[in-house]
């Protein structure tokens, strides 16, 4: 295949996997304030896609970190890189079809791991940056956002335990129209620094950029406006699952989160850690969650979106290492792998209209099936 063909592909597959992470993610910053009322759910996509535009701009330290520092540029290839991009891609779809929260940001670490291990070998994963920058920041973050929710939380009740619930409620729902635009501007600043990141891990393998650049202007706006696009259509699927199935959340709770949330975030964006910002935001909703009522949380969904957090990584690189494998038999093989990237990802879609869940009926969730009487045997 001509060069600078596949590298047209991978760029346009890249904002591809930008846009499903910008409606897997977009309950990251708006969950909480759809689920209490502070925003009206069409507003607050709106609010979040103009804010994670803006934020694209704020920082390229996490662009960095993936460009030049998780996988050898000089021994992997654009196909490769196409190859990643497509488990993760799957992986997003497949999660935002049952509602479940996971990681985009570890679905594309996955896809693109799994994809440099079958095609250039152990030694083009530098797993020493794995480790400290993708790692352990997923074990880290959603624990210290939950602490500071949890505590937040606590806080907030206690401080205005004799004020009136209304006042409290109204209050507390006028801030968190800050809090979660906070949220989203972290999380252009985190997450379409990761899409830059692949585009310039791209630019650099096929010779277009010199080793350790950083991503063009031209990178940066792309991936901002694929991001915000994607966020505006909103991933109503896991904004119902964190706003209304994690826990029965009232406002100083979903200020309490999102805060936590923009905090955590924010300083990893600063460091350069490509952290999971879905990751971040379940953690601080359920710490806001147990600040005021530990029975409140539905701690079995915790357990469904921990599978979930763990599978991510492997089930994204096992897509991304077989899209490689095919993929590496030449121009043929690279056309089948985007063939049937594009087959299962109709075929999602066409599952998700089955049940569609959208802006007028996202906060319905229906309510748990009585158990059946148990059948007694005749004697």
């Amino acid at each position: 295949m001509d060069l600078s063909l596949i590298v047209i592909v991978v760029v346009v597959t890249a904002l591809i996997f930008d846009f499903t992470n910008g409606f897997h993610d977009t309950a990251n910053a708006m969950a909480t304030s759809i689920a209490t009322g502070a925003l009206k759910p069409k507003v607050a996509v709106a609010v979040a896609g103009v804010l994670n535009l803006v934020g694209a701009f704020l920082s390229v330290e996490v662009a960095k970190t993936i460009s030049s520092g998780m996988v050898d540029e000089s021994k992997i290839t654009p196909v490769v890189i196409f190859a990643g991009l497509v488990g993760a891609i799957v992986w997003n779809l497949v999660t935002w079809l049952v509602g479940m929260p996971s990681s985009s940001s570890h679905a594309l670490f996955g896809g693109l791991i799994g994809a440099s291990l079958v095609a250039a070998g152990v030694g083009a994963v530098n797993f020493g940056t794995v480790v400290t920058k993708v790692v352990v920041p997923a074990l880290i973050s959603p624990v210290l956002a939950g602490l500071v929710a949890l505590i937040g939380t606590y806080i907030s009740y206690r401080v205005t335990a004799r004020a009136e619930r209304d006042t409290v409620s109204k209050g507390f729902r006028t801030g968190q129209i800050v809090s979660a635009s906070m949220v989203a501007l972290a999380h252009g600043t985190n997450d379409a620094q990761k899409t830059m990141g692949v585009i310039t891990l791209t630019l650099i393998t096929a010779g277009v950029l010199a080793p350790n650049s950083g991503p063009p202007f031209w990178v940066i706006a792309s991936a901002g406006l694929a991001i915000a696009l994607g966020t505006y259509l909103g991933g109503w699927r896991i904004i119902r699952t964190l706003g209304k199935r994690v826990s029965d959340i009232e406002s100083p709770q979903g200020f309490a989160a999102e805060t936590a949330s923009t905090a955590v975030i924010l300083t990893s964006s600063h460091l350069g850690f490509a952290l999971s910002t879905t990751q971040v935001a379940t953690g601080a909703i359920f710490g806001a969650g147990a600040g005021r009522r530990l029975a409140g949380v539905r701690w079995g969904v915790a357990g469904q979106m921990a599978i979930a957090w763990v599978l991510t990584l492997p089930a994204a690189g096992i897509v991304g290492a077989a899209a490689a494998w095919v993929a590496s038999s030449g121009t043929l093989g690279t056309i089948v792998v985007a063939v049937v990237g594009v087959a299962v990802a109709a075929g999602i879609y066409a599952a998700s209209r089955r049940k569609p869940v959208t802006a007028e009926n996202v906060n319905d969730v229906p309510a748990p099936q009585p158990a059946e009487p148990p059948v007694r045997l005749a004697a």
